[in-house]
């Protein structure tokens, strides 16, 4: 049967309240804890890790108990409608820090509630991407679907990067949180009533735990994906955590722009996420037209090929007084991250159809779950990895305000931004090409 326009539509909803709080996490909190925390900066980089790292080990264990959930709403509505409440509560908890805490008690609260916050996404999330493997099996549907889901993500990216930030300079960062809970529960409450006459596997996948994975794992192409894409999430994962710092210390306004007025209004880093996410939002239609030209596989290496030269535009650029120019090259690398975003969403679907096909079993919680590992991976080592590389470079913490770096440290970080992660892109380009590639050919 095929799926609706609103079906289509409804299942993209649910990523624009996911993205809220995907931003918030690769974006602003090791801010906050450097910035306004005063946390040192190699101790916020080794706490957001370790909370991510955290994150990953439930991965598993929602994927595998929601193939095995039975219910009236099917297996995968419960979770994410519970899973919606637990994320929000959490992230606004991150930032509403008491006064007068200690740096040991900063970092307590910090801790806990980003704790909780991730189990509540790991709730939403591996639930919401079994769905598109559960709701179609028809390729040129997924692409459709995808094409919406990163349209209402890229909404998402837009509320997070740029409407928070501007909220939090005015109102401090626990209320602005709190501002956009409603969007969050509400997108993803809107989208499992939209999707609910659709289709869905209803019986509850029988395969033990050991056996569902060693499935998983059996399928060499999905795993070649899991693992480049994870390698993709590394490279765009340093960016997002770079760019507020690359907002304050690089992307200095010299009033004389003809989008001065607007950084000024909204904040730079406000102003470079919404070139960014208007980029993508642009793009989405093209990456599906060109997915059907080209292939899916030959579409996403376009598409980072063209990153790539993105981002070394982005290097020679930097340090500048034109935020014109600047949102000019980041509403192009918004076009470009377009590709990175939406293409492997619609090839991974397609590969649980060949498990299911030769093994009779439906266990898409299970390949959404290490789906998500790779990129959970690469997101917990991408605040580590730049809060190592600005310590060695002599970065300086602050409790709020911008203060004077070091040369050594602006040059670092602006290499940490862009060339960095263009060449962690091309490691994930050859790797299309030589690994994934062939390995489809012989699954096909």
């Amino acid at each position: 049967m095929a799926l609706s326009l609103g079906q289509k539509a409804g299942w993209g909803l649910a990523d624009m309240g996911v993205v809220v709080f995907v931003v918030v996490k690769q974006l602003l909190i090791l801010t906050f804890l450097t910035s306004v925390l005063g946390v040192p900066v190699g101790i916020a980089g080794f706490v957001t890790t370790a909370v991510l790292i955290f994150d990953m080990i439930t991965d598993p264990l929602v994927g595998y108990l929601s193939d095995r959930t039975q219910s009236r709403f099917g297996r995968r509505a419960p979770w994410m409608a519970v899973g919606a409440v637990v994320m929000a509560a959490g992230m606004v908890g991150i930032f509403a820090v008491p006064a007068g805490l200690a740096l040991s008690g900063n970092l307590g609260w910090v801790i806990a509630f980003f704790g909780m916050a991730t189990v509540g996404f790991t709730m939403v999330a591996i639930p919401y991407g079994a769905q598109a493997g559960e709701i179609t099996t028809d390729p040129a549907e997924r692409s459709a679907m995808t094409g919406w889901r990163m349209g209402f993500a890229s909404v998402g990216i837009l509320v997070g990067g740029a409407l928070i930030p501007g909220l939090a300079g005015s109102m401090g960062y626990a209320k602005a949180a709190l501002v956009v809970t409603p969007l969050i529960v509400g997108a993803i409450w809107l989208s499992l009533w939209s999707t609910r006459n659709a289709p869905r596997v209803a019986k509850a996948a029988q395969v033990d735990l050991r056996g569902m994975f060693g499935l998983v794992f059996a399928n060499r192409p999905f795993m070649i994906l899991v693992a480049l894409y994870g390698v993709m999430t590394l490279a765009i994962a340093l960016i997002t955590a770079g760019l507020p710092f690359a907002a304050m210390y690089l992307i200095l306004d010299n009033g004389q722009t003809a989008l001065s007025g607007a950084a000024s209004a909204l904040s730079t880093l406000s102003l470079m996420f919404a070139a960014f996410v208007v980029g993508s939002i642009l793009s989405q239609a093209v990456w599906v037209v060109l997915s059907g030209k080209l292939g899916k596989t030959g579409a996403l290496m376009l598409g980072l090929c063209l990153y790539v030269v993105v981002l070394y535009a982005l290097y020679a650029a930097l340090p500048s007084v034109n935020v014109t120019a600047i949102a000019g090259l980041m509403m192009l690398a918004g076009m470009t991250n377009g590709a990175y975003q939406q293409i492997p969403w619609a090839i991974y679907p397609d590969l649980m159809d060949v498990t299911r096909a030769q093994s009779g079993v439906a266990i898409e919680g299970a390949f959404s779950a290490i789906w998500l590992f790779g990129q959970k991976l690469a997101n917990a080592l991408a605040p580590a990895i730049l809060g190592l590389i600005l310590a060695q470079a002599g970065w300086v913490e602050a409790t709020g305000a911008v203060v004077a770096q070091s040369d050594q440290a602006l040059g670092t970080l602006r290499v940490a931004v862009t060339v960095l992660p263009a060449g962690i892109l091309v490691v994930a380009i050859l790797g299309l090409g030589v690994a994934f590639r062939p390995a489809l050919r012989r699954a096909a």
